[in-house]
């Protein structure tokens, strides 16, 4: 992004406008999912909450 910004509001074309929406939005995305992996916003899939359930019933 630091490389980047600088580049976006040079676009003179509509092509490079369109990529330049298109790699904010796909940036955007990656960001976002990797903060809501890193704040844990998300519940883990079912066989892994399955697996923490039988750990700690069976583990007195």
């Amino acid at each position: 992004m630091y490389f980047a910004w600088p580049l976006i509001p040079q676009a003179s074309s509509q092509l490079e406008s369109i990529f330049w929406g298109t790699w904010l939005v796909f940036f955007m995305l990656v960001v976002g999912a990797n903060l809501a992996n890193l704040l844990q916003l998300n519940d883990p899939p079912v066989m892994e909450q399955d697996y923490e359930q039988r750990y700690r019933t069976h583990n007195y």
